[in-house]
């Protein structure tokens, strides 16, 4: 990619929420960490000017920029982050809970509520200062293991220069996010895998392949570091690898959705199908709680898209609105296309429509219009219901609640679309450029796809073989899979030795 190019995708990157942020345009480098803008450097002084020249070093240095935190933005920020978790427990345990056997539903509340548990941990001693502190374009270093240094006047960047939020802020809102990724794995894998497993699985994954997945889409240096091309070419090279080439991401379409779901897919290969798959009944033992599930993953989401932005503004706005009207497109389409095929329109149907709607808009929701979101919401729809039925079956694989064809396809559908529906001509933010502190003019649909597939394959790649590895470790270790007899009984009792109901 030639200079040129690296550095107009840079800048895009840089304004509009999660993934991007501020008011006009963005991308979301990689939610920033505090920084300071580094001076630009001055031109050599004429030999004339040398007296001139003598007497300014004797000067005191210029203050670096300092970043004003805005007590609304930051309340703002403290309500996503609760809303993201609420996305977690209840919300996805719910939705996945419903969707399993009687026999299964505590193990599934169990995986979700311990494993975000448990990475919430590891994000504190060691993820944050991996995915989010300076190092090489895929992982971050370890400056701040065990948030060493971190205090409560300790400030991060947003995407607007000179606002900041405070780091602590920061730190929580992006722990959700690493929380609730690997839950969304644990779909593909319900009713049949050892609770060791599932736990030394999420572990290695998180470790080697959403930390370095986060850095590579969302690490840059803020916005105060870029005056000039100079310095943006400077934030650039120490930035993430996919931001630096310009990847859009706003809330977590490569980070979260494909990343989780190629994982699920690996993961349902090798545990291979559930006993009894095709000659018993694996109906949903409530459909009323995946409904509750649902309900709560759509109320959640505005915390994680539109907090994305980590500041409450119009991008906010926008992404808020995006979220609300892409996920309703897509509970239509998926409705209606179900209607079509079927005969009749379910109710896990329509939910499952609605979350495949909100995978797909979490990348593009800062960056396109609300025609864009309505288009890409229907689309998600109708290829995600197709998703969970011909692909699924074109595969082979027992992915038990559909995690690769709602998350995985949805959040392909949803990363490529973003590169044609953030075009300005077609209603979006287009890219904003740090330099002239205004949205570039020149905006190419074609070269912003082709950045957005290279995003998708990366992630793909990434957690495809970090998966394989992680999974024949667990395999060897711990094992994967519970005995035949564990699976026939369920779960909840053989592993955790309760039951989620009496009669």
């Amino acid at each position: 990619m030639t200079r040129t190019l690296s550095s107009l995708l840079a800048a895009a990157v840089l304004t509009a929420g999660l993934g991007f942020s501020s008011v006009q345009a963005q991308d979301k480098p990689a939610d920033a960490p505090a920084v300071t803008a580094p001076a630009a450097e001055a031109p050599a002084a004429p030999a004339a000017e040398a007296p001139a020249a003598a007497a300014a070093a004797e000067a005191p240095a210029a203050a670096a920029p300092v970043l004003t935190v805005n007590k609304g933005d930051t309340a703002w920020m403290m309500v996503s982050t609760l809303l993201v978790l609420m996305m977690i427990v209840p919300g996805l345990a719910l939705f996945y809970g419903g969707l399993v056997r009687t026999k299964n539903m505590l193990s599934v509340l169990m995986q979700v509520f311990v494993g975000a548990s448990l990475i919430l941990v590891l994000w504190a001693i060691y993820g944050y200062s991996l995915a989010f502190t300076p190092g090489n374009p895929f992982f971050g270093g370890l400056d701040k293991l065990f948030l060493k240094g971190v205090t409560p006047d300790s400030i991060a960047a947003t995407f607007s220069k000179g606002v900041g939020i405070p780091e602590l802020t920061f730190i929580v809102f992006q722990g959700t996010f690493a929380a609730i990724t690997p839950c969304l794995i644990l779909g593909s894998l319900a009713e049949r895998v050892k609770f060791s497993g599932v736990l030394l699985f999420i572990v290695i994954w998180f470790t080697f392949a959403y930390i370095p997945v986060a850095h590579m889409v969302w690490y840059w240096d803020g916005p105060d570091a870029i005056t000039d091309a100079t310095t943006l070419e400077a934030v650039t090279a120490n930035a993430g690898f996919m931001w630096a080439k310009g990847a859009l991401d706003f809330a977590g379409g490569t980070v979260v959705h494909i990343n989780a779901g190629i994982a699920g897919l690996v993961g349902a290969y090798f545990l291979g199908k559930r006993v009894g798959l095709g000659r018993e009944s694996m109906a949903p033992h409530s459909v009323t709680m995946t409904m509750i599930g649902a309900a709560l993953l759509w109320v959640g989401w505005f915390g994680f898209n539109a907090g994305s932005n980590l500041e409450a503004t119009g991008v906010a706005a926008l992404a808020f609105s995006n979220t609300l009207f892409a996920t309703a497109a897509a509970c239509v389409a998926w409705t209606v296309g179900e209607w079509l095929g079927k005969g009749k329109p379910s109710m896990v149907g329509a939910a499952s429509g609605a979350v495949a709607g909100l995978v797909a808009i979490t990348p593009a929701c800062g960056f396109v219009g609300i025609n864009g979101a309505l288009i890409i919401g229907l689309v998600a729809g109708f290829i995600c219901l197709w998703g969970v039925n011909g692909l699924k079956r074109l595969l082979g694989a027992d992915d038990s609640l559909d995690v690769f064809g709602v998350h995985g396809v949805g959040g392909i559908v949803g990363a490529l679309l973003t590169g044609v529906f953030a075009a300005p001509s077609l209603g979006g933010t287009g890219v904003y450029d740090y330099v002239a502190n205004a949205v570039n003019p020149d905006y190419s649909i074609a070269g912003q796809v082709w950045i957005q597939a290279q995003g998708v394959l990366t992630t793909i790649i990434v957690s495809g073989v970090v998966s394989i590895i992680g999974y024949s470790i667990v395999k060897v270790v711990v094992g994967l899979r519970v005995t035949e007899e564990e699976e026939r009984e369920g779960l909840d009792l053989t592993t955790h030795g309760e039951s989620a109901y009496h009669s």
